[in-house]
Order: C-alpha cells, then structure tokens, then sequence
C-alpha cells in the first residue's frame, strides 16, 4: 500500500516535454545576435539598449523578452513622470480644487516629450513583435478598435514565438 508508483524514465527522454527555444535556425553568432535578428531572453538593459538602436526599424522580429522589457520600462518612466505632474499640482485650502503649478506644467512637458520621442519606436517594437508571431505588422491598426483592439494586440503580443515568423528575417547572404 505504500508504494509509490513511477513511470520509468529512459536515458533520452525528460519527465515533461519542454519546448525548443526558438529560432530554430543554425545561429553562427556568438553571445548578443545581430540587431537584425530577435534576442530571446535579452536582459534588462540590452532590451533596453536595442529598443533604441532599432529605432524605426519595422522590419525583422522581436522577442518576447525585448517587447516586454521595454514596456516594463516604458510604464515605470510615464509613472514616474506622472507622479512629477501630481506632485507639482497645488490644491486650494479654501476650495480643495487643484491647480496646476509650475511643476505640474514641467512634468506634462517632459511626458509630452517623452511620448513623441517613443512614439515612432514603440510602434516599430510592436511590429517586430508580431512578426515573431508569425503575424502581419498591419494588425497594429487593430489598436484603432476601441478598448477590443487593445486587448487583441495583448493576446499577439503575449503569444510565443512561431518557427513561421522568420520569414520576416533579414534575407540570407546580406
């Protein structure tokens, strides 16, 4: 009654099937790849790094970690900069209305700044990103279906990579 039953383990085989990562192409490159082609498991600071040197490249694929680093970043700043706008808002005594004050005018400035100068790359991320789903860049227009078309483009870019996607690669003997 005290046995334990187990199911024997052949020397090839793992206890639970796990997935390859991909891409499942030879890479010839050694540690960082090329900015042509998607980091799987970028840290931090690198995801960071290619966010901007990609800066409107639409073309090529972007990993899961690269999208999700830079959102992760993305958020934390605009947060930052809207605490900046809340700080610098004065409240009436009298009435307990808020105003804004010189720092809550130089906050929405730097958020402003900030958003023009994310725009066009945030949106160039997004692409990529689909790409390595093996989606067309395109369906980043679905951003324009109120509140639906968000939580699509969550579900795409949330989604794992897909062999498929590497037809948006950089063509071989480039």
């Amino acid at each position: 009654m005290g046995e334990t039953l187990s199911q024997p383990q052949y020397p090839s085989q793992q206890p639970y099937p796990s997935q390859q990562p991909y891409p499942q192409q030879q890479q010839s490159w050694q540690g960082e790849p090329p900015l042509w082609a998607p980091y799987y498991g970028a840290p931090f600071p690198v995801a960071v790094k290619r966010f901007f040197k990609k800066y409107a490249t639409f073309s090529g694929r972007a990993s899961r970690s690269e999208y999700w680093w830079w959102t992760l970043a993305s958020v934390f700043i605009s947060i930052v900069l809207n605490f900046i706008i809340s700080a610098g808002s004065t409240t009436s005594s009298l009435t307990g209305t808020a105003t804004a004050g010189p720092g809550s005018v130089f906050g929405t400035v730097l958020l402003v700044i900030w958003g023009l100068a994310t725009i066009v790359p945030s949106l160039a991320l997004t692409v990529r990103r689909l790409h390595d789903g093996n989606f067309s860049g395109w369906l980043l227009l679905l951003i324009l279906v109120p509140f639906l078309g968000a939580l699509a483009l969550l579900v795409l870019t949330v989604l794992p990579s897909n062999p498929a996607g590497q037809r948006f690669d950089q063509p071989t003997g480039h």
